[in-house]
């Protein structure tokens, strides 16, 4: 497996994790849980985009890795 297919591999998960974080948020009563789900997929977004940014830097400097 190659880096780029892997950063893309963390990407997905990182992007899941997110979506589960904002779920959870939504889900709960608990002011506090929902504050702490949203702030750590708030957190997780700007991860998402750091690491979609270099896998535009990947997909540059590697064509052939473009589309996995």
């Amino acid at each position: 497996m190659t880096v780029a297919s892997q950063v893309k591999t963390t990407l997905a998960s990182l992007k899941s994790a997110q979506a589960n974080l904002e779920t959870f948020a939504l889900s709960t009563q608990n002011q506090e849980a929902k504050n702490l789900f949203t702030q750590a997929a708030q957190q997780t977004q700007q991860i998402v985009q750091q690491v979609e940014s270099r896998v535009q830097q990947l997909e540059n400097e590697e064509p052939q890795y473009k589309g996995f």
